[in-house]
């Protein structure tokens, strides 16, 4: 038997008027580790300005690739710049579907916020969600 109030004396690190939100975006890369260093370092920090969101309200970052991107992982492009180093970080392969979208890097960051995350879409990705763009 599971002693339930454990799970009550937890303390979540979020204010009152925050609630957990998943931030998408994605941009197309070239294939090369310079050229991935900077779009996706570009696309996370363009996410922390237009959210106002901090690195302590993240609780975990999700990257896909596209199956020709072969030079670098996004999760490794980001530590290495000096990004994220305390938030869980992971990173899978899309599926291959006919007619998607090539060099395609997409971010889901889970965090706590205080309204309606703006997702990011750039270099090229804009076009894989034209009705989230502003």
């Amino acid at each position: 038997m599971i002693d339930r109030s454990l799970f009550s004396s937890y303390s979540y690190p979020m204010k009152n008027s925050q609630r957990l939100y998943g931030i998408r975006g994605a941009v197309c890369v070239v294939d090369t580790e310079e050229d991935m260093q900077e779009k996706v370092s570009t696309l996370y920090e363009t996410i922390l300005s237009k959210n106002n969101l901090s690195e302590d309200d993240i609780v975990s970052i999700q990257f896909t690739l596209t199956k020709d991107i072969t030079s670098a992982n996004p999760a490794a492009v980001l530590r290495k710049a000096s990004w994220a180093s305390d938030v869980p970080l992971f990173c899978s392969l899309e599926p291959d579907i006919i007619g998607s979208l090539p060099f395609v890097v997409r971010i889901l960051i889970t965090a706590y916020l205080d309204k309606k995350p703006i997702p990011v879409y750039l270099h090229g990705a804009e076009v894989l969600r034209r009705d989230l763009i502003q």
